[in-house]
Protein backbone atom coordinates (compact mmCIF):
# COMPACT_ATOMS: atom_id res chain seq x y z
CA UNK A 1 0.00 0.00 0.00
CA UNK A 2 1.38 3.40 -0.99
CA UNK A 3 2.11 5.78 1.89
CA UNK A 4 1.68 9.58 1.74
CA UNK A 5 3.16 12.31 3.90
CA UNK A 6 1.06 13.96 6.53
CA UNK A 7 0.86 17.33 4.72
CA UNK A 8 -0.44 15.71 1.57
CA UNK A 9 -3.15 13.83 3.42
CA UNK A 10 -4.13 17.02 5.24
CA UNK A 11 -4.36 18.91 1.92
CA UNK A 12 -6.66 16.33 0.37
CA UNK A 13 -8.83 16.37 3.46
CA UNK A 14 -9.20 20.13 3.27
CA UNK A 15 -10.13 19.99 -0.42
CA UNK A 16 -12.76 17.40 0.47
CA UNK A 17 -14.28 19.85 2.89
CA UNK A 18 -14.22 22.60 0.31
CA UNK A 19 -11.87 24.75 2.29
CA UNK A 20 -9.25 25.28 -0.42
CA UNK A 21 -10.74 28.08 -2.54
CA UNK A 22 -9.40 28.87 -6.01
CA UNK A 23 -6.61 26.40 -5.28
CA UNK A 24 -4.70 28.97 -3.28
CA UNK A 25 -3.97 26.16 -0.81
CA UNK A 26 -1.72 23.79 -2.69
CA UNK A 27 0.69 20.98 -1.89
CA UNK A 28 4.29 21.94 -2.37
CA UNK A 29 6.44 19.15 -1.09
CA UNK A 30 6.70 16.09 1.06
CA UNK A 31 6.97 17.99 4.32
CA UNK A 32 5.19 21.33 4.03
CA UNK A 33 2.35 23.17 2.37
CA UNK A 34 2.00 26.75 1.21
CA UNK A 35 -0.85 29.24 0.97
CA UNK A 36 -0.94 31.70 -1.92
CA UNK A 37 -0.10 35.23 -1.00
CA UNK A 38 -2.87 36.53 -3.22
CA UNK A 39 -4.32 39.40 -1.20
CA UNK A 40 -7.62 39.00 -3.05
CA UNK A 41 -8.04 35.42 -1.74
CA UNK A 42 -9.52 35.92 1.69
CA UNK A 43 -11.50 33.30 3.43
CA UNK A 44 -14.91 34.13 4.56
CA UNK A 45 -15.96 33.92 8.14
CA UNK A 46 -17.81 30.65 7.49
CA UNK A 47 -14.72 29.14 5.89
CA UNK A 48 -12.73 29.95 9.02
CA UNK A 49 -15.19 28.04 11.19
CA UNK A 50 -15.01 25.09 8.84
CA UNK A 51 -11.19 25.13 9.04
CA UNK A 52 -11.25 24.99 12.82
CA UNK A 53 -13.74 22.14 12.72
CA UNK A 54 -11.44 20.25 10.41
CA UNK A 55 -8.60 20.63 12.90
CA UNK A 56 -10.79 19.22 15.68
CA UNK A 57 -11.74 16.23 13.53
CA UNK A 58 -8.10 15.59 12.64
CA UNK A 59 -7.06 15.70 16.33
CA UNK A 60 -9.80 13.24 17.23
CA UNK A 61 -8.68 10.85 14.53
CA UNK A 62 -5.06 10.93 15.70
CA UNK A 63 -6.13 10.43 19.35
CA UNK A 64 -8.18 7.36 18.39
CA UNK A 65 -5.19 6.02 16.45
CA UNK A 66 -2.95 6.51 19.51
CA UNK A 67 -5.39 4.73 21.83
CA UNK A 68 -5.66 1.89 19.34
CA UNK A 69 -1.86 1.57 19.33
CA UNK A 70 -1.75 1.50 23.16
CA UNK A 71 -4.42 -1.19 23.19
CA UNK A 72 -2.47 -3.33 20.76
CA UNK A 73 0.74 -2.82 22.83
CA UNK A 74 -1.05 -3.86 26.00
CA UNK A 75 -2.41 -6.90 24.20
CA UNK A 76 1.09 -7.82 23.05
CA UNK A 77 2.39 -7.37 26.63
CA UNK A 78 -0.35 -9.64 27.95
CA UNK A 79 0.54 -12.25 25.34
CA UNK A 80 4.19 -12.21 26.45
CA UNK A 81 3.36 -12.86 30.15
CA UNK A 82 3.58 -16.59 31.02
CA UNK A 83 0.37 -18.21 32.22
CA UNK A 84 -0.07 -19.36 35.83
CA UNK A 85 0.53 -22.98 34.89
CA UNK A 86 3.90 -22.07 33.40
CA UNK A 87 4.89 -20.24 36.62
CA UNK A 88 4.00 -23.26 38.70
CA UNK A 89 6.01 -25.47 36.35
CA UNK A 90 9.04 -23.21 36.72
CA UNK A 91 8.76 -23.31 40.52
CA UNK A 92 8.52 -27.10 40.49
CA UNK A 93 11.62 -27.30 38.30
CA UNK A 94 13.70 -25.65 41.04
CA UNK A 95 11.98 -27.41 43.96
CA UNK A 96 13.17 -30.49 45.85
CA UNK A 97 11.01 -33.38 46.94
CA UNK A 98 10.88 -36.00 49.67
CA UNK A 99 8.83 -39.14 50.11
CA UNK A 100 6.49 -39.78 53.03
CA UNK A 101 7.52 -42.87 55.01
CA UNK A 102 5.72 -45.11 57.49
CA UNK A 103 7.84 -45.61 60.60
CA UNK A 104 7.84 -45.70 64.40
CA UNK A 105 7.07 -42.30 65.82
CA UNK A 106 9.97 -41.14 67.96
CA UNK A 107 9.42 -39.48 71.32
CA UNK A 108 11.21 -36.61 72.99
CA UNK A 109 12.26 -36.32 76.64
CA UNK A 110 13.17 -32.85 77.94
CA UNK A 111 15.79 -32.71 80.70
CA UNK A 112 17.63 -30.01 82.60
CA UNK A 113 21.35 -29.96 83.22
CA UNK A 114 24.51 -27.89 83.13
CA UNK A 115 27.85 -27.58 81.35
CA UNK A 116 30.83 -28.92 83.31
CA UNK A 117 34.53 -29.51 82.78
CA UNK A 118 35.72 -32.54 80.95
CA UNK A 119 37.22 -34.29 83.97
CA UNK A 120 39.52 -36.28 81.71
CA UNK A 121 41.21 -32.99 80.77
CA UNK A 122 41.45 -31.32 84.19
CA UNK A 123 44.78 -30.97 86.02
CA UNK A 124 45.32 -29.68 89.57
CA UNK A 125 48.62 -27.88 90.18
CA UNK A 126 50.32 -28.39 93.56
CA UNK A 127 53.61 -26.86 94.75
CA UNK A 128 56.35 -29.46 95.21
CA UNK A 129 58.15 -27.37 97.82
CA UNK A 130 57.21 -25.10 100.66
CA UNK A 131 58.05 -21.43 100.72
CA UNK A 132 56.82 -17.93 100.06
CA UNK A 133 54.94 -16.86 96.91
CA UNK A 134 56.80 -13.87 95.53
CA UNK A 135 55.02 -13.33 92.20
CA UNK A 136 51.80 -14.48 90.50
CA UNK A 137 51.90 -14.53 86.70
CA UNK A 138 48.40 -15.95 85.95
CA UNK A 139 44.89 -15.21 87.11
CA UNK A 140 41.52 -16.96 87.15
CA UNK A 141 40.11 -17.44 83.63
CA UNK A 142 43.43 -16.89 81.87
CA UNK A 143 44.46 -19.17 79.04
CA UNK A 144 47.91 -20.65 79.66
CA UNK A 145 50.15 -22.85 77.55
CA UNK A 146 52.10 -25.89 78.62
CA UNK A 147 55.32 -24.88 80.40
CA UNK A 148 54.18 -21.32 81.10
CA UNK A 149 55.17 -19.93 84.53
CA UNK A 150 52.18 -19.45 86.84
CA UNK A 151 53.92 -18.36 90.06
CA UNK A 152 57.39 -17.79 91.53
CA UNK A 153 58.14 -19.20 95.01
CA UNK A 154 61.16 -18.45 97.20
CA UNK A 155 61.73 -21.78 98.91
CA UNK A 156 63.98 -22.91 101.76
CA UNK A 157 63.44 -26.50 100.65
CA UNK A 158 65.32 -25.76 97.46
CA UNK A 159 68.21 -24.34 99.48
CA UNK A 160 68.31 -27.57 101.52
CA UNK A 161 68.21 -29.57 98.31
CA UNK A 162 71.19 -27.62 97.02
CA UNK A 163 73.07 -28.40 100.23
CA UNK A 164 72.20 -32.08 99.88
CA UNK A 165 73.58 -32.06 96.35
CA UNK A 166 76.89 -30.58 97.51
CA UNK A 167 77.17 -33.11 100.34
CA UNK A 168 76.35 -36.05 98.06
CA UNK A 169 79.01 -35.07 95.59
CA UNK A 170 81.54 -34.78 98.45
CA UNK A 171 80.69 -38.21 99.78
CA UNK A 172 81.02 -39.64 96.28
CA UNK A 173 84.52 -38.19 95.94
CA UNK A 174 85.56 -39.65 99.31
CA UNK A 175 84.10 -43.06 98.44
CA UNK A 176 85.92 -43.12 95.10
CA UNK A 177 89.23 -42.31 96.84
CA UNK A 178 88.66 -44.98 99.49
CA UNK A 179 87.89 -47.50 96.75
CA UNK A 180 91.11 -46.73 94.97
CA UNK A 181 93.23 -47.00 98.16
CA UNK A 182 91.57 -50.25 99.22
CA UNK A 183 92.17 -51.80 95.80
CA UNK A 184 95.88 -50.89 95.99
CA UNK A 185 96.27 -52.23 99.53
CA UNK A 186 94.47 -55.45 98.62
CA UNK A 187 96.83 -56.01 95.70
CA UNK A 188 99.81 -55.39 98.03
CA UNK A 189 98.41 -57.80 100.60
CA UNK A 190 97.87 -55.16 103.30
CA UNK A 191 94.05 -55.24 103.13
CA UNK A 192 91.53 -58.04 103.20
CA UNK A 193 88.82 -58.86 100.69
CA UNK A 194 86.24 -57.72 103.28
CA UNK A 195 87.66 -54.20 103.27
CA UNK A 196 87.61 -54.14 99.49
CA UNK A 197 83.92 -55.18 99.35
CA UNK A 198 82.97 -52.61 101.98
CA UNK A 199 84.69 -49.81 100.03
CA UNK A 200 82.87 -50.78 96.88
CA UNK A 201 79.50 -50.76 98.65
CA UNK A 202 80.32 -47.35 100.11
CA UNK A 203 81.04 -46.10 96.58
CA UNK A 204 77.76 -47.45 95.23
CA UNK A 205 75.84 -45.81 98.09
CA UNK A 206 77.51 -42.46 97.38
CA UNK A 207 76.63 -42.73 93.69
CA UNK A 208 73.01 -43.56 94.57
CA UNK A 209 72.72 -40.50 96.81
CA UNK A 210 74.07 -38.25 94.08
CA UNK A 211 71.58 -39.69 91.60
CA UNK A 212 68.71 -39.26 94.06
CA UNK A 213 69.51 -35.62 94.70
CA UNK A 214 69.97 -34.88 91.02
CA UNK A 215 66.67 -36.56 90.15
CA UNK A 216 64.95 -34.62 92.90
CA UNK A 217 66.34 -31.38 91.53
CA UNK A 218 65.25 -32.35 88.02
CA UNK A 219 61.68 -33.02 89.15
CA UNK A 220 61.38 -29.94 91.33
CA UNK A 221 63.23 -27.64 88.99
CA UNK A 222 64.07 -24.14 90.06
CA UNK A 223 67.29 -22.26 90.27
CA UNK A 224 69.02 -21.94 93.59
CA UNK A 225 66.28 -21.16 96.10
CA UNK A 226 63.73 -19.96 93.47
CA UNK A 227 60.97 -22.40 92.49
CA UNK A 228 58.80 -21.86 89.38
CA UNK A 229 55.23 -23.19 89.29
CA UNK A 230 54.62 -24.11 85.63
CA UNK A 231 51.52 -25.20 83.73
CA UNK A 232 51.58 -28.96 83.02
CA UNK A 233 49.15 -28.58 80.08
CA UNK A 234 47.52 -25.94 77.91
CA UNK A 235 44.10 -24.73 78.99
CA UNK A 236 42.15 -22.28 81.12
CA UNK A 237 42.70 -21.59 84.81
CA UNK A 238 39.32 -22.52 86.21
CA UNK A 239 40.28 -22.53 89.90
CA UNK A 240 42.84 -20.45 91.77
CA UNK A 241 43.69 -20.41 95.48
CA UNK A 242 47.16 -18.84 95.31
CA UNK A 243 47.76 -15.22 96.21
CA UNK A 244 50.87 -13.12 96.35
CA UNK A 245 52.66 -13.34 99.69
CA UNK A 246 51.08 -16.66 100.70
CA UNK A 247 53.20 -19.02 102.80
CA UNK A 248 53.20 -22.63 101.66
CA UNK A 249 54.13 -25.91 103.23
CA UNK A 250 55.46 -28.83 101.28
CA UNK A 251 52.77 -31.10 102.75
CA UNK A 252 49.88 -28.66 102.06
CA UNK A 253 46.99 -30.65 100.46
CA UNK A 254 45.44 -27.59 98.76
CA UNK A 255 46.24 -27.02 95.10
CA UNK A 256 47.25 -23.59 93.84
CA UNK A 257 45.62 -23.78 90.38
CA UNK A 258 43.24 -25.98 88.39
CA UNK A 259 43.67 -26.03 84.62
CA UNK A 260 41.09 -27.42 82.23
CA UNK A 261 41.12 -27.82 78.46
CA UNK A 262 37.76 -26.62 77.07
CA UNK A 263 38.12 -28.21 73.63
CA UNK A 264 35.54 -30.74 74.87
CA UNK A 265 33.02 -30.21 77.66
CA UNK A 266 30.53 -32.39 79.46
CA UNK A 267 26.79 -31.82 79.69
CA UNK A 268 25.35 -33.49 82.80
CA UNK A 269 21.55 -33.89 82.66
CA UNK A 270 19.19 -35.05 85.41
CA UNK A 271 16.82 -37.94 84.68
CA UNK A 272 13.90 -38.65 87.02
CA UNK A 273 13.10 -42.17 88.09
CA UNK A 274 9.92 -42.29 85.99
CA UNK A 275 11.97 -41.66 82.81
CA UNK A 276 14.85 -44.08 83.44
CA UNK A 277 13.39 -46.74 81.13
CA UNK A 278 13.33 -44.30 78.20
CA UNK A 279 17.01 -43.32 78.33
CA UNK A 280 19.67 -45.53 76.77
CA UNK A 281 23.36 -45.06 76.12
CA UNK A 282 23.85 -43.88 72.54
CA UNK A 283 20.53 -41.97 72.30
CA UNK A 284 20.68 -38.75 70.32
CA UNK A 285 20.48 -35.51 72.31
CA UNK A 286 20.12 -31.84 71.39
CA UNK A 287 21.32 -29.15 73.80
CA UNK A 288 20.33 -25.49 74.02
CA UNK A 289 21.56 -22.84 76.45
CA UNK A 290 20.26 -19.53 77.77
CA UNK A 291 23.30 -17.75 76.35
CA UNK A 292 22.67 -19.00 72.79
CA UNK A 293 18.92 -19.72 72.51
CA UNK A 294 19.01 -19.91 68.70
CA UNK A 295 21.96 -22.30 68.54
CA UNK A 296 21.48 -26.06 68.85
CA UNK A 297 24.28 -28.42 69.85
CA UNK A 298 24.06 -32.09 68.89
CA UNK A 299 25.52 -35.08 70.70
CA UNK A 300 24.85 -38.54 72.11
CA UNK A 301 24.55 -39.94 75.60
CA UNK A 302 27.92 -41.61 76.18
CA UNK A 303 27.59 -42.49 79.87
CA UNK A 304 24.83 -43.19 82.37
CA UNK A 305 25.84 -42.83 86.04
CA UNK A 306 24.03 -45.68 87.75
CA UNK A 307 23.79 -43.90 91.10
CA UNK A 308 20.84 -41.74 92.15
CA UNK A 309 21.46 -38.42 93.80
CA UNK A 310 20.20 -38.82 97.39
CA UNK A 311 18.81 -35.30 97.52
CA UNK A 312 17.17 -34.79 94.11
CA UNK A 313 16.44 -38.49 93.42
CA UNK A 314 17.69 -38.10 89.87
CA UNK A 315 20.14 -40.04 87.74
CA UNK A 316 22.80 -38.17 85.80
CA UNK A 317 23.58 -38.85 82.14
CA UNK A 318 26.52 -37.39 80.27
CA UNK A 319 26.83 -35.93 76.79
CA UNK A 320 30.30 -34.99 75.55
CA UNK A 321 30.33 -32.01 73.20
CA UNK A 322 33.07 -30.58 71.04
CA UNK A 323 33.29 -26.96 72.12
CA UNK A 324 33.20 -24.48 69.26
CA UNK A 325 35.85 -21.79 69.21
CA UNK A 326 34.76 -18.22 68.43
CA UNK A 327 38.24 -16.74 68.55
CA UNK A 328 41.72 -17.24 69.99
CA UNK A 329 41.32 -18.99 73.36
CA UNK A 330 37.57 -18.27 73.37
CA UNK A 331 34.84 -20.92 73.37
CA UNK A 332 31.05 -20.80 73.23
CA UNK A 333 30.28 -23.20 76.07
CA UNK A 334 31.47 -22.28 79.54
CA UNK A 335 31.40 -24.48 82.68
CA UNK A 336 28.36 -24.01 84.94
CA UNK A 337 26.11 -22.80 82.09
CA UNK A 338 22.48 -23.94 82.37
CA UNK A 339 21.46 -26.36 79.62
CA UNK A 340 18.22 -27.81 78.27
CA UNK A 341 18.70 -31.34 76.98
CA UNK A 342 16.23 -33.07 74.65
CA UNK A 343 16.67 -36.81 74.26
CA UNK A 344 14.98 -38.59 71.34
CA UNK A 345 14.02 -42.23 71.77
CA UNK A 346 12.01 -44.73 69.74
CA UNK A 347 8.25 -45.03 70.36
CA UNK A 348 5.81 -47.88 69.84
CA UNK A 349 3.16 -46.55 67.42
CA UNK A 350 3.77 -46.11 63.68
CA UNK A 351 2.91 -42.95 61.74
CA UNK A 352 3.51 -41.34 58.36
CA UNK A 353 6.62 -39.14 58.60
CA UNK A 354 7.51 -36.13 56.43
CA UNK A 355 10.12 -33.34 56.73
CA UNK A 356 8.93 -30.49 58.95
CA UNK A 357 10.03 -27.91 56.36
CA UNK A 358 7.41 -29.19 53.90
CA UNK A 359 4.52 -27.89 56.08
CA UNK A 360 2.61 -24.67 55.43
CA UNK A 361 0.51 -23.21 58.25
CA UNK A 362 -2.39 -21.15 56.91
CA UNK A 363 -5.84 -20.27 58.27
CA UNK A 364 -5.18 -22.24 61.49
CA UNK A 365 -4.60 -25.39 59.45
CA UNK A 366 -1.59 -27.30 58.15
CA UNK A 367 -1.03 -28.04 54.48
CA UNK A 368 1.55 -29.70 52.26
CA UNK A 369 2.13 -29.46 48.52
CA UNK A 370 2.32 -32.94 47.04
CA UNK A 371 3.00 -34.05 43.48
CA UNK A 372 0.87 -36.68 41.75
CA UNK A 373 1.92 -39.25 39.16
CA UNK A 374 1.71 -36.63 36.39
CA UNK A 375 4.06 -34.33 38.31
CA UNK A 376 1.24 -31.87 38.99
CA UNK A 377 1.25 -29.96 42.32
CA UNK A 378 -1.70 -30.48 44.66
CA UNK A 379 -2.44 -28.93 48.06
CA UNK A 380 -3.38 -31.39 50.80
CA UNK A 381 -4.48 -30.62 54.36
CA UNK A 382 -2.77 -32.82 56.97
CA UNK A 383 -3.33 -33.57 60.65
CA UNK A 384 -0.16 -33.33 62.73
CA UNK A 385 0.47 -36.01 65.34
CA UNK A 386 3.75 -34.57 66.69
CA UNK A 387 6.91 -32.83 65.52
CA UNK A 388 10.33 -34.03 66.64
CA UNK A 389 13.14 -31.83 65.35
CA UNK A 390 13.34 -31.89 61.54
CA UNK A 391 10.68 -34.61 61.23
CA UNK A 392 6.89 -34.38 61.62
CA UNK A 393 4.53 -37.31 62.11
CA UNK A 394 1.00 -36.96 60.72
CA UNK A 395 -2.17 -38.89 61.46
CA UNK A 396 -4.07 -38.11 58.26
CA UNK A 397 -3.92 -36.44 54.87
CA UNK A 398 -1.05 -38.35 53.25
CA UNK A 399 -0.21 -41.95 52.49
CA UNK A 400 3.21 -43.61 52.56
CA UNK A 401 4.99 -43.08 49.27
CA UNK A 402 3.46 -39.67 48.49
CA UNK A 403 5.97 -37.11 47.28
CA UNK A 404 5.93 -33.72 48.98
CA UNK A 405 7.67 -30.46 48.09
CA UNK A 406 10.40 -29.43 50.57
CA UNK A 407 11.67 -26.20 48.95
CA UNK A 408 9.70 -23.30 47.43
CA UNK A 409 6.71 -24.77 49.28
CA UNK A 410 5.18 -21.45 50.27
CA UNK A 411 5.60 -19.96 46.79
CA UNK A 412 3.94 -22.94 45.11
CA UNK A 413 1.20 -22.98 47.74
CA UNK A 414 0.42 -19.30 47.15
CA UNK A 415 0.43 -19.77 43.37
CA UNK A 416 -2.04 -22.64 43.63
CA UNK A 417 -4.20 -20.73 46.10
CA UNK A 418 -4.43 -17.67 43.86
Amino acid sequence: MKKYPFAYVYFRFCNWLGMARNKHLYYSGPSCYRVSADIHSVYSKNDTHLFRGALVIMGSLFLMASLSGCGSSAKQADETNPPKARQETNLLATATFDTATFENARNELNLTGKITFNQDQVVKVFPLVGGHIETLKADLGDYVRKGQTLAVIRSGDLADLEQQSVAARGELAVAQKNQQITDDMTKAGFSSQRDMVASREQLQAAKGEVNRVNERRRIVGGNGSVYYVKAPMSGFIVEKSASQGMELRSDDPENLFTISNLDHVWVLANVYESDLANVKQGDQATITTLSYPDKIFHGRIDKIFNVLDPDSKTLKVRVTLENQSVGPANYLLKPEMFANVSVVYAGQDKRVAIPSKSLVFDKNRNFVVMVNEKNQPLVREVDIYKSIGPKTYISGGLAPGNRVVTTNTLLIYNALGN
